[in-house]
This record gives structure tokens, C-alpha cells and sequence, in this order.
């Protein structure tokens, strides 16, 4: 319920600012249309209190490793889904924007602007192997799809060298370093589910995903950020699940 509640919160302040402040680094500008207004009043109706804290929306997350016929890992193919809030505005602007390609061409249009906003924040992803962190490559193979209502944006993101991973644990972690989103593996409750952490080649891998346990002195700092205002950067690390893969 208090993912519904702060992603309502985040369609609200959309709809009452044309320029938002926040969510830059998903969000491309995106007018707001009067169409939307029965939306806002449903959902104020509904939700008269609604939450002020970080986060403001969420990404439920697929994670596959991609390993060479060497047991090298050259990249991690990543699928987000947005939440229905977001997506639900997200669709409803392409749908009434002019020109040829309707929503399909609107939605790779959309995923061009994601790619290059996330490329100077490492697409969110952290890698470590032996205490070193892993340098990443561009994106060149990304798309954007509608499925079941809800935006996925989906990308293949190279390492800048292929890592052998034989005896070896990857951890990982995925994250909006402001927390202005939460980014979640996909779950069914608090069981994460079978696709969403898995390992694509021939070594024998076991794969954990670690739930974050922040301080509550850093959850007590998130409950106070208003949906206009922008936490340092780092917050969000602390909220982040943690994937390990470990290879024979």
C-alpha cells in the first residue's frame, strides 16, 4: 500500500507542474493535458493523505547475467517495469501525441531519452568483484514495450572488460541514488520470483538476493523529504537490494 500511496503522490505533483523538479532521471518533460484531471480527482478522492516521503514511485526489477562460452561476464540484461501510476501517465501522453508511428514509435522515442539520462549515473547499477568495482560500457541494445498496462524498459548493459566469474561472487546493487524511486527485483509478496535474478551460460552459478536494512536513522531522513525536495546523492544506496551470483 505505500508504494500506491507515494506513486500517487508523484502523479499528483506531475499533474500540477508542468516543469517537474524531481524523477529527471526517468521522466522526460512531458506537458500536462486536462484530460488528466479526472485522474487526479479519482485518485484525490480516493487518497485524501497521502504519503510525503521518499520514495515517489517504483521499478520492479528483472536482472539476467550474460555470460560468454568462456565463463566471462560480458554484460547484465536488465528489464524495469514502472509502476502502473507512472505508466498509466506515461501511456496516456503518448497516446495523445501528434505524429506517424503512434505509440510504438513514441515509446522508442521515450527510450532513447531514459538511455541517455541514465548514462551519466551508470544506469543506477553498481557492480563489485572482490571488493573492486566494475566499470560499465555504453548502451546500444535498449527498448521500450507496454506490458500488462505498465512500461518496461529493457537494455542490455555491457561491461567495459568481459570478467571471468569462475570462483568468483559478483554483488550488485540497483538504485536511484537520490531514492526518489525505488528500485525493487520482482516479487510475488517478499518472495522475489524465479526470473528475477538469473545466470545465462554454462558455469554452474548460486544467486541470493540480499533485502536492505538501512539505519533508522537514514529511513527517518527519507520520511521527511517532501516530494519537491531532492535528497543527497547516496541516499538510495542504502535502500537497495543486494544481488550476489557466486560461480564454481
Amino acid at each position: 500500500m505505500s508504494r500506491c500511496i507515494g506513486a500517487c503522490r508523484a502523479i499528483l505533483f506531475h499533474l500540477l507542474s508542468r516543469y517537474p523538479k524531481t524523477m529527471k532521471h526517468l521522466r522526460p518533460l512531458m506537458p500536462s493535458h486536462t484530460r488528466f484531471w479526472p485522474i487526479w480527482m479519482t485518485v484525490l478522492l480516493l487518497m485524501p493523505a497521502l504519503a510525503q516521503a521518499h520514495p515517489h514511485g517504483w521499478i520492479d526489477m528483472r536482472m539476467r547475467l550474460m555470460l560468454d562460452d568462456q565463463g566471462r561476464l560480458e554484460g547484465l540484461h536488465q528489464a524495469w517495469r514502472m509502476d502502473p501510476f507512472y505508466s498509466l501517465i506515461i501511456l496516456e501522453e503518448l497516446g495523445l501525441a501528434e505524429g506517424e508511428g503512434g505509440l510504438e514509435a513514441g515509446l522508442d522515442k521515450l527510450g532513447g531519452e531514459i538511455r541517455q539520462n541514465l548514462a551519466p549515473h551508470d544506469y543506477f547499477t553498481e557492480l563489485q568483484v572482490d571488493g573492486e568495482k566494475l566499470a560499465v560500457g555504453e548502451v546500444t541494445e535498449y527498448t521500450v514495450m507496454e506490458r500488462g498496462g505498465r512500461v518496461e524498459f529493457i537494455f542490455m548493459l555491457p561491461l567495459e572488460t568481459p570478467l571471468p566469474l569462475s570462483e568468483k561472487t559478483l554483488y550488485y546493487k540497483v538504485f536511484d541514488p537520490t531514492y526518489y524511486l525505488e528500485v525493487v527485483h520482482e516479487a510475488e509478496g517478499k518472495t522475489p520470483l524465479d526470473d528475477a535474478l538469473t545466470v545465462n551460460g554454462e558455469l554452474t552459478c548460486s544467486t541470493r538476493i540480499v533485502p536492505a536494512d538501512p539505519d533508522p536513522e537514514l529511513v527517518m531522513e527519507a520520511a521527511m523529504l517532501d516530494i519537491t525536495d531532492e535528497a543527497e546523492p547516496g541516499l538510495g544506496r542504502h535502500f537497495a537490494e543486494t544481488g550476489e551470483v557466486t560461480c564454481d
